[in-house]
């Protein structure tokens, strides 16, 4: 679930990455070895992710991942190298697959995330700002593009980490918690699926903290693995609910019309919000 975000946390400082994984591939831990690394944390992600200082003062990403369910760092990494040119995404450095784990290691997009720039931008700049941004992504072509996260593509996906037992109840909305199980949700979703009447290339998990800003401007995008060809409403839903928390009823407001929105189809932002609680 997409909803209430603060700053990423650090959870462990100078960690020795060639001790905590030392079977991981050679040419992986060449990018890592000898580099300050420090894991950090935000969100629900299946991955453990390491932050690594380099002595040229810029910063990689290391992702480590055990394959347990349908979003694998494979397919993270053969998006953000389909991006490139198309849309300012990390650059995968190096990507490998040891059997048990996945490592992805990636570039900095450089900037402060939005949750971070609360601390500086007042809401509206962030909410305008991240309208225009969304309109950036949703011009991405897609006669060519591979990744189908169209709503067969996203059920099939919800079926197997409700099968597999991934699905956090706990972490549902307020409205939701306590009062519909995963399998119920699955079977709403089915029940009342919406037409798929304007495909856009879609970021997937448009957030907050997944939104990059350098000098009050756009600068990238993070975090897209769930990316792909699906309905524009699927990041309208998680975009607008992430700044409804974090932001404020009136920002959400705001959000829409800065995006150009001349009616909201609020059946569509409740199917994409509940189609999220199984991812």
């Amino acid at each position: 679930m997409t909803g209430f975000w603060k700053e990423p946390e650090v959870r462990v400082q100078n960690v020795r990455l060639e001790r905590e994984y030392p079977h991981a591939p050679a040419s992986i831990l060449q990018l890592v070895r000898g580099e300050k690394a420090s894991e950090v944390g935000i969100g629900c992600s299946a991955a453990r992710v390491f932050r690594i200082e380099m002595e040229s003062g810029k910063r990689r990403y290391l992702k480590v991942q055990t394959v347990v369910g349908p979003e694998t760092l494979a397919h993270e990494a053969a998006i953000l190298e389909w991006l490139q040119g198309r849309l300012p995404a990390p650059e995968v450095l190096a990507f490998a697959d040891s059997g048990e784990q996945e490592y992805l290691v990636i570039s900095e997009v450089a900037g402060q995330d939005c949750v971070a720039a609360m601390a500086t931008e007042d809401h509206k700049t962030i909410t305008q700002l991240l309208a225009e941004g969304l309109r950036q992504v949703h011009t991405v072509g897609i006669m060519d593009c591979p990744f189908d996260e169209r709503i067969d593509a996203k059920l099939a996906q919800a079926r197997l980490n409700v099968n597999l037992g991934l699905v956090d109840e706990d972490d549902f909305d307020e409205e939701r918690r306590g009062q519909m199980t995963a399998g119920e949700i699955l079977t709403a979703l089915q029940r009342i699926r919406p037409a798929e009447s304007d495909l856009v290339f879609t970021h997937g998990d448009y957030c907050l903290p997944n939104i990059i800003l350098l000098n009050s401007r756009v600068n990238g995008f993070i975090d897209l693995g769930r990316a792909g060809i699906a309905d524009r409403y699927n990041d309208l839903a998680i975009a607008s609910r992430s700044i409804r928390y974090n932001l404020g009823p009136d920002m959400e407001t705001l959000f829409f019309e800065s995006y150009g929105l001349g009616r909201v189809d609020r059946e569509k932002i409740a199917y994409y919000r509940l189609m999220d609680e199984l991812f």
